[in-house]
Order: C-alpha cells, then sequence, then structure tokens
C-alpha cells in the first residue's frame, strides 16, 4: 500500500518535467501508474475477502495492513488497513483515474503550457484518495481528507480566467473544510472516550461508546456533517454543480468516482457501529432522501448537460448514503453495488459530456440536435451508462437498485415505509433526468436548431468510456464477478449474507418498486418536456447557495468593520494590543494560583553580570530618549549583545553564539531599513508617552514575577537533567543544545524553519510589492553616477555608452575578479579599508559557517548559527561592493535556497519511514578517514537549516539593501542574471 501511495505522490512531483518534454502524451505515461496500482489491487482481493470471512467467523485473520509509528505520544501512527470496504472504492480511485488521466490525453490541447501541473494535482489527488480510504488511524484520514479539498480547490479553479472557476473554486474550499472542521471536532470526541484514534479500534468498541448516550450522539452527529459537506448532501449540495467550472475530466474523476465518495466511504465505516445513535438516522437516511428528492427535481429543470449530471450526481449521492444510513447487513450490501454502479456511469456521462462539448463546443441541450448521427459510438456508450442510471434491466445499475429495493422491504424500523416511499420517488426523478440527459444530447429536435459543425471523437479519445460501457454491461449480465466484495463487507457486519446480485430476480416486490419508478420516470419526463419553454424557471424560495452567499456577505462586512477599527496602520496600537493581551491573561492567571516562593535568592554568580546588567539597563534607558533612530536602534543592540554576555558567563555558549549572530543580522537589517525613514524619532523633542511607559513597565514586571513564581513552584526534577544522556546516547551528539533542535525537538525547528520561510517570503513580498511587472532594469542599467574606474562623470558623456562599458566590463570579468566597487560604487559610498578586509575575510567567513555547521553535534555551533555566518559573509560582501556585488555573490536565489532547505530537512524525516522506522529518527554513521569519525543523519536536517537560513539573509539583503538602493537611486535593481545575459551578448560591443 505504501508503494502504491508512494508512487502516486512521486509521479504528482514528476509530472512538469514529463509534460515539458512529451506534451499531452505524457498522459499516458502518468496513467500508467494508478493503472499498475489497480494492477496490484487485483492480486490483493483474495487476500482481502479471505481476512473479512475469516473476521466475520471470529476468527483472528486481519484484512492486508501496514502501521508504522509516528507520533507515540499521542497514538498516532501511519497505520493503513485495505478490506472490502476500501478494496472497492480504491477499484474506483485506480482503475477510473487511470482511464481519466488516458482521456485527458486527447481531451487538452497539445501545446497548452498548464496540463503539467494539471496532472500533478489529478495524480495527487489520486493519492490522497488512496491513502484517505485505506487510512487506520483517523487523524491520518483526516489529514488525507483535506488535501483532497485543496486539491479539488486547485483543480475547480483550473482555468484562472474565469471568474466562475474561482468562485466555484473558493466555494467548494469553504464548504468542505468547514465541514472537515466540524468533522475533526467529533473525531477527537470520539478517539478520546476510545481510548485510540484506529478506525478499527473505534468500531471494535462502538458499543461502549453508544452506551455514553449524548455525548456520543453529538460526536458522531460531528463527523456526519463533515461526510454530508464532502459528499454535496442538503444544505452543502450548492457546491457541486459549481464545481462543474472544472474541466470535464476532473468532474468525471472527482465529482463522480473520488471526492465525492470520501463522504460515502465514512458513512460506511461508521455505519456498523454507531448505526443505532439517536441522530444517525436523520442525519443519514433523512437527509439523504431529501437530497435525492431536491437533486432529481433540480436536474430535470437544467439544459446544460453537465449540470444535469451534477445535480444528479447530488441526488445519487443522497439515495447512496441513505442505504448505508439504514445500518443493516443488507442496506451495506447494496449501498456499496450501488456506489460502484455510480462510480462506472457517472464516469462515463461525463466524458460523455466532455467529448460533446470538445467537438461542438456546447453543452446546451437546446443547441444539440442529431448528434447520434455524427457520433454513434458516443451514443451508444452514454446511452449504456444512462440506462444504467436510470435502473433499465441487464445493466448493473439495474442489478444494484434491486438490491437496494430488497433491502428497503427488509427495514423493520418506524420510519422504514417513509424512506421506501422516498426511494421509489427518487428513482423515478432518476428515471426522467436519465432521459432528458440522453435525447437532450443525442435526440432530434422537432423544432428548427442551427446545425452544428462537429467531427465524430477518435477510438482512442472514446476507449476509456467503452471501457466503462463495457464493464457496466458485464458487471449487469454477470454481477457475481464483484458480489464477493459486497458479500464479504455484508457479513463482516455480522450479516446473514442471504443477499445476492443478480440480473434477474424474479417476479417480486423489488421487481414491482422498479417498474413504478420507470414509470414515475417516464411521467415526469412527459411532464416536463411538455411545459418546457425553454427558458429557466425562476425559484421562488431562497436557495442553500443564496443563504450561503448572504452568510459570506455578513461575514465580509464584519471582518471589514473589525478591520477598520484595528488595523489602523499604527505600529503603536498594534503592540499596545498585543502586550495588553499578554499582560492581561498570563498575569491574571498567575494571580489566582497560588504558588510558593524561591527561599534562596542569588542576585548575581559573578560580578561581571552585575556591570553587565547595568549596561544593559542604561542601553535601554537610552534607546527609550534617543532622538535620533539610529541611536534608538543601537541601543537595542547594546541590550541584545548584553545578553550575549550573560549567556556566556552562565555556561551557555550556543545561545550566547546563536544571540550575537541574530542580534549582528538584525543590527545590519534595522540600519539598512533606516535609510527609507525619517531621521529623527520625535521631531526634535523628546517626548515620554507615560501610558506606554508604564504598560512596559508593567510586562516586565509580570514577566519577572511569573519567572519567580515557576522557580518557586517547582517540585519534580527537571527534565533537563536527563538531556545529556539522552543527547548523547540517542542523538549520538555531545552538544546538547543542537541535538535538541535536530533531533529531540526536531519537529520545533522544522515548525520554525517553515515560520522563517514564509517571514522571508512577506518581507519580499511587502518591499518588492511596489514593482510593476515587467519593469526589472536589464544589463546596462547601472545606477546613474557609476563611472567606469571612477573617472569620468556622467555630465559630457553619453550616459547609455557610459553604462554599457560599465556592464560589459563587469560582466566579463566575473568569472575572474569580484568585488568590482570600482565600477559598482560612486566615489562618496566606497572605503579602500574595507574592501580589504571584504576580501580577506570573505572566504574565511564562508569556511567558518561550513565548519560551525558541520561540527555542531559535538561543540556550538549548528545548521542555525552556520547560516546566520555565512549570511553574515555576504552581508559584508554587499557593505563593500554594493547592490551588483551582492546580485553577482548570490549565485543560488533566496527562494531556492529556503525551499530546497525545508524539501532536504523533510526529506530527512521521510526516509526513516521508508527503512521501517518512525519518522525523523537518527541513525549513526562510523568510518575511517585519517582517523575515527562519525557521522549522524541528523546533519542532513541541520544543512537543510542552514540553507534556509542563508536563504532568508540573502532575501533580507535583497529586499533592505538591494530594492533600498535601487528604489533611492530612482530605478529597479539589476541581479546577476543581466550579467550573465551582458557577458553572453556582448552588450554594447
Amino acid at each position: 500500500m505504501l508503494v502504491i501511495l508512494a508512487a502516486l505522490f512521486v509521479t504528482a512531483f514528476l509530472c512538469p518535467m514529463l509534460f515539458r518534454a512529451l506534451k499531452r502524451n505524457a498522459f499516458y505515461v502518468v496513467a500508467v501508474v494508478p493503472a499498475a496500482g489497480f494492477a496490484w489491487l487485483l492480486t490483493q482481493l483474495p487476500g482481502v475477502l479471505a481476512a473479512d470471512e475469516s473476521l466475520a467467523n471470529g476468527a483472528p485473520n486481519a484484512p492486508p495492513s501496514i502501521g508504522i509509528q509516528w507520533i507515540p505520544g499521542l497514538n498516532i501512527g501511519l497505520n493503513f488497513r485495505l478490506d472490502s470496504l476500501a478494496a472497492t472504492i480504491l477499484l474506483l480511485i485506480l482503475g477510473v483515474g487511470a482511464l481519466v488521466l488516458f482521456y485527458c490525453a486527447r481531451y487538452f490541447k497539445n501545446d497548452d503550457p498548464q496540463i503539467g501541473g494539471f496532472a500533478a494535482k489529478m495524480v495527487a489527488f489520486a493519492g490522497a484518495m488512496t491513502g484517505l480510504v485505506t487510512a487506520d488511524d483517523v487523524i491520518i484520514m483526516f489529514i488525507f481528507w483535506e488535501i483532497t479539498s485543496v486539491l479539488s480547490y486547485l483543480l475547480i479553479g483550473f482555468n484562472q480566467a474565469l471568474i466562475t472557476a474561482r468562485r466555484s473554486a473558493m466555494n467548494a474550499l469553504i464548504v468542505t473544510t468547514l465541514g472537515g472542521l466540524v468533522m475533526l471536532a467529533g473525531i477527537l470526541m470520539i478517539g478520546a472516550k476510545a481510548g485510540s484514534y484506529q478506525l478499527s479500534e473505534i468500531i471494535a468498541s462502538s458499543d461502549q461508546l453508544v452506551a455514553l448516550g449524548g455525548y456520543t450522539d453529538v460526536a458522531v452527529a460531528l463527523i456526519i456533517v463533515g461526510a454530508i459537506s464532502k459528499s454535496a448532501l442538503v444544505p452543502f449540495h450548492f457546491w457541486l454543480p459549481g464545481a462543474m467550472a472544472a474541466p470535464t475530466p476532473v468532474s468525471a474523476y472527482l465529482h463522480a468516482a473520488a471526492m465525492v465518495k470520501a463522504g460515502v466511504y465514512l458513512i460506511a465505516r461508521l455505519a456498523p457501529g454507531f448505526a443505532d445513535t439517536n441522530l444517525w438516522a436523520p442525519m443519514t437516511v433523512g437527509i439523504g432522501i431529501a437530497t435525492m428528492l431536491i437533486g432529481g427535481f433540480r436536474a430535470l429543470k437544467q439544459y446544460d448537460l453537465k449540470l444535469i449530471l451534477a445535480f444528479g450526481t447530488v441526488s445519487q449521492l443522497g439515495f447512496i448514503i441513505a442505504i448505508f444510513g439504514f445500518g443493516t447487513p443488507e442496506a451495506a450490501f447494496a449501498a456499496l453495488a450501488m456506489t460502484l454502479a455510480h462510480g462506472l456511469f457517472k464516469a462515463t456521462l461525463f466524458l460523455s459530456v466532455g467529448i460533446i462539448d470538445h467537438n461542438t463546443g456546447t453543452r446546451d441541450i437546446r443547441k444539440l440536435s442529431g448528434l447520434r448521427r455524427a457520433m454513434p459510438i458516443l451514443t451508444a456508450t452514454a446511452g449504456i451508462a444512462a440506462a444504467s442510471m436510470a435502473g433499465i434491466p441487464l445493466l448493473f445499475g439495474f442489478v444494484a437498485k434491486e438490491a437496494v429495493y430488497e433491502s428497503a422491504l427488509h427495514l423493520d424500523t418506524p420510519w422504514g415505509m417513509i424512506a421506501l416511499i422516498g426511494l421509489v420517488l427518487g428513482a423515478g426523478l432518476t428515471m426522467g433526468y436519465s432521459l432528458r440527459f440522453f435525447f437532450g444530447a443525442f435526440g432530434v429536435k422537432k423544432h428548427s436548431v442551427p446545425a452544428l459543425i462537429c467531427k465524430a471523437p477518435t477510438l482512442i479519445f472514446l476507449a476509456p468510456l467503452l471501457v466503462l460501457s463495457a464493464l457496466t454491461l458485464v458487471l449487469g449480465v454477470y454481477p457475481q464477478l464483484v458480489e464477493p466484495l459486497m458479500l464479504q463487507w455484508s457479513e463482516a457486519q455480522g450479516g446473514p449474507g442471504k443477499m445476492h446480485l443478480l440480473p434477474f430476480a424474479g417476479f417480486n416486490a423489488a421487481l414491482g418498486l422498479s417498474a413504478l419508478s420507470a414509470s414515475l420516470g417516464l411521467a415526469f419526463y412527459w411532464i416536463r418536456r411538455r411545459t418546457d419553454t425553454g427558458a429557466p424557471l425562476r425559484r421562488m424560495t431562497v436557495s442553500a447557495e443564496e443563504i450561503y452567499r448572504m452568510s459570506v456577505n455578513a461575514l465580509d462586512m464584519a471582518a471589514i468593520w473589525i478591520t477598520g477599527r484595528t488595523q489602523r496602520g499604527s505600529l503603536s496600537f498594534y503592540l499596545g494590543v498585543i502586550l495588553g493581551v499578554v499582560l492581561v491573561l498570563p498575569l491574571g492567571i498567575a494571580l489566582t494560583v497560588s504558588t510558593p516562593w524561591p527561599q534562596n535568592w542569588i542576585v548575581a554568580d559573578h560580578p561581571a553580570q552585575l556591570l553587565i546588567g547595568a549596561i544593559i539597563i542604561a542601553g535601554a534607558v537610552v534607546a527609550i530618549i534617543a532622538p535620533k533612530r539610529f541611536m534608538a536602534v543601537l541601543m537595542v543592540s547594546v541590550t541584545g549583545y548584553g545578553m550575549v554576555a550573560i549567556f556566556a558567563l552562565q555556561g551557555a555558549p550556543d545561545l550566547a553564539l546563536t544571540q550575537l549572530l541574530v542580534e549582528t543580522i538584525v543590527l545590519v537589517s534595522f540600519v539598512l531599513a533606516l535609510r527609507a525613514l525619517p531621521k529623527r524619532l520625535w521631531g526634535g523633542v523628546v517626548r515620554i508617552k507615560w501610558g506606554r511607559a508604564l504598560m512596559a513597565i508593567a510586562l516586565a514586571v509580570m514577566v519577572i514575577y511569573i519567572a519567580i513564581a515557576m522557580m518557586g513552584a517547582r517540585q519534580e526534577a527537571s527534565i533537563s537533567l536527563a538531556w545529556p544522556e539522552l543527547a548523547y546516547n540517542q542523538g549520538y551528539g555531545k552538544n546538547i543544545v543542537n541535538v535538541a533542535l535536530v533531533d529531540m525537538r526536531v519537529w520545533d525547528t522544522f515548525g520554525e524553519i517553515t515560520v522563517l520561510a514564509a517571514a522571508a517570503t512577506g518581507v519580499a513580498s511587502l518591499i518588492f510589492a511596489g514593482r510593476s511587472f515587467g519593469s526589472r532594469v536589464r544589463a546596462h542599467e547601472v545606477a546613474p553616477g557609476s563611472i567606469d574606474s571612477g573617472s569620468e562623470a556622467m555630465g559630457g558623456k553619453d550616459s547609455k555608452e557610459v553604462e554599457l562599458r560599465i556592464a560589459r566590463r563587469f560582466a566579463s570579468s566575473g568569472n575572474q575578479d569580484w568585488l568590482m566597487a570600482g565600477s559598482t560604487l560612486v566615489a562618496e559610498r566606497r572605503s579602500i579599508i574595507f574592501e580589504v578586509v571584504t576580501r580577506l575575510m570573505f572566504h574565511s567567513v564562508l569556511i567558518l559557517s561550513v565548519y560551525t555547521l558541520l561540527t555542531g553535534h559535538n561543540t556550538p555551533g549548528g545548521g542555525f548559527a552556520g547560516g546566520l555566518i555565512a549570511g553574515l559573509a555576504l552581508t559584508i560582501r554587499y557593505l563593500a561592493g554594493g547592490r551588483i556585488e551582492l546580485s553577482e555573490s548570490m549565485r543560488i536565489a533566496p527562494g531556492m535556497l529556503i525551499g530546497g532547505g525545508i524539501a532536504l530537512a523533510g526529506l530527512s524525516g521521510i526516509v526513516p519511514l521508508l527503512m521501517g522506522d518512525e519518522i525523523f529518527t537518527t541513525y549513526a554513521m562510523e568510518f575511517w578517514f585519517f582517523g575515527d569519525h562519525k557521522f549522524v543523519t541528523s546533519t542532513i536536517f541541520d544543512i537543510g537549516v542552514y540553507l534556509v537560513v542563508l536563504g532568508l539573509v540573502q532575501d533580507v539583503l535583497r529586499s533592505l539593501g538591494s530594492e533600498i538602493d535601487s528604489l533611492s537611486e530612482g530605478r529597479s535593481p539589476v541581479d546577476r542574471h543581466d550579467f550573465v545575459e551582458a557577458s553572453r551578448t556582448g552588450v554594447g560591443r
């Protein structure tokens, strides 16, 4: 299972490269992966069926499964399980997925630049659905659940030029994500009471959970909300028709065979254990049948073929969930068969619409006429699928519907007859809109319809439809091919195993209900056809979509009102709010909790600490009263460097080194930013804001009070006492701080570097937001005033000629010389001494940064410190040579460094999973190379940290340095690419 899962995601990663090389034919290559997964699944079915049968008989033989510990402390693991329910849904995910990808090779244009990304999202979606239906851990299942929501959003909004596509994508994301969050609350409630987050264990302990009464009722109801939002049941049904703005392959896969089946799967999974809860039947059967009727009625009113199928999908999903909601083994048998049948015929119909739209340019049934002559094969395949949806005999849809009626007839509940009536009416509507779809697309209109210019689709374009239609026919005649899956799922729930899938079960009550629903369907179609004026009908009531839009608009207005009163553009106001909350909440808690105070007070461990403390206080006071910004920033840095000394005296060299480097980088960043701000702070007069001063003093006192109270409240030995032994024996390092960061607390560090990446992106975005697209100056546009060897001024010469000569000299000598400040800086900004020092120190500092990185596991340092040291080397080079020198030194873009660092750090955690260990497991390898050495794999994670920090510093220098330089000069910055281009093309020669 993990191999298939990994293969799908790896293929998604490789898709852009494949499509650049093979264009749309790469879809054929990509389709091989889910097809191979489908073939593998077929080989696993005998084991799945045998395992389910043994479980039904009370034997301990479990279905094929795999389990890897992930977060043992939270009892969360990468556990996957393949039983008959998961296998049936997976047949659709992999089988239909492969066919849809094959179909895409002729649906899209060969020169479409977006198809690589589209294919990547489709394959990743198949991987996410595979993980969702096989996950035995509900937390892992929820993660895949949300991934499908995000990928669905991206696929629905594929055509970014259409506002309807963007709006529909956002609607789908909001609705399904909101439902997912509600579901998460229910999952956590159930898992907490069950003592496990394994689905199999939760179902096994369902009797005890149901006995809890209201608690379990609420938890299960929350989970059902997530399921019906995903499967587009009332009142969340409106997002699915809107999602038809997506390309047709997306509709055929996500909204017929895969994504919407996620909610169906979850209801089916929980039904054996929780069908007896009080809210189960009203929320599954009641809402399901209501959705079936509303969706069917709306489908009869549509003129767009995709919308007919979309509302029909809503109706069918309500139908399937209602049957699963019955909670009986017979209903589980019938509903699982209907799920498989629905995936086959609805995918076929959506793909048929794609061909019609592709070859005619319209999906409007008022404009289509006589397609059966131009497309006879398509007419046959679509007719088979539509007949199966309508429940015509000898097709799999009819076989599944007969099983549904049979299970409904055996219901022994007060609402059983009402449910049966609703099913018959819904099936009648299904027959009605099936006829509307088929004759609307392929029938000959009596009134005059302009002839459409269309051509018959190629056989390779039709191949996926032929396969799906053939399966519908074969399973209709010989349903025993898939019956064991349904039978085993039914018997695994304690069912009697009396249900069977039969092409014709005889003249019985179920057949009579089928005949009745077919008659109703013919009547519905006839009435609609007779009353159809060709104009859309007006709604007399408020729809669910309108309620949703009014709610979103009200939320937007509330957000605008709140934002207008809080986001004032005043930094002091923002800090006041933040610090006020920090002051009130923790202090209130601290004052209400009685804690003992420490008995032994130590003012200082060393006399030097008193002097350092005095310097820190003096620096803070001067920073407050300083009239100029530079002086204030410098004094703030004095307090930071004072903390460096405190750490060093306290025996914390790692903290001292990191604080020193961070303080230096921050000081440089502040100084660079100050160039864009006025020099003076208060207009020449130092004024103390007493309200702010009181808040600052109160905050400081609060922090001191809480720190003292925490020291006095300690009753147990500090956990840090065990860290030296853990660091050496499990992290294989002597530097406790570094081992903690890259091993024992690696998840914290991974989150921190992700925040660093977000911060770097945010800073760069804010700085570069004002630059218009395409305004970057090419190589010859060097800053005015930059003169050749500092000799001739711009005045008196053609500035263009001088700048071209400067660019040519810099570019052509870039591989030999560096730090050419004479050609990149005006004379008043040059410092010969600083240039000499930079030439002496730059490479040594870089080597020091690598040394600090590689030795950080045993001595002070590590990836964070090493990255900051390398960043300081670049800072020195920038200060000595200016923005053009910085561009020359940044041979790898900051974004590439940051993204590569995060990817490398993540990869170092994923690799142990493939070796059967926990994520981020550390290994030590000893080797001899002119002495005994030891390499610890967590160093790879540390290298990722190094790259992220280096990329962050580069981004800061690029945005706060080069960009402000260029803005002050009145032109856009020149990057290294410009000079490489100048060197290659010989600009100005």
